[in-house]
């Protein structure tokens, strides 16, 4: 099977290849307006989503510059970069986010 790559990553610059390991990413979340998405691999878009609240992607986090400012992400991209594209996990959403 031939895959098409879409690109690199905005967020962790791995390549994207098109199938089931990559989804759209709203910079602003969609639920508050947000119309601009851009593809991003799946597991990325699952740590964004652990991590942040959609208010705070709407206010604070709502550039790939600032998502890979912030500190958790920066650790969570050095260690994905050394995947293989098509890697996939899940993140778990933390609960004290949740509570905010």
């Amino acid at each position: 099977m031939e895959t098409d790559s879409l690109g690199a990553c905005p967020l962790c610059g791995r390549s994207l290849i098109d199938g089931p390991t990559i989804n759209k990413h709203h910079v602003v979340p969609k639920s508050l307006g947000g119309r601009d998405a851009h593809w991003i691999h799946r597991v990325c878009h699952s740590k964004i989503h652990s991590l942040f609240t959609e208010r705070e992607l709407l206010h604070q986090y709502n550039t790939f510059e600032a998502l890979r400012a912030h500190p958790e992400l920066e650790k969570f991209i050095a260690w994905v970069r050394r995947k293989d594209p098509q890697f996939t996990s899940r993140n778990a959403a933390s609960t004290s986010r949740r509570r905010r």
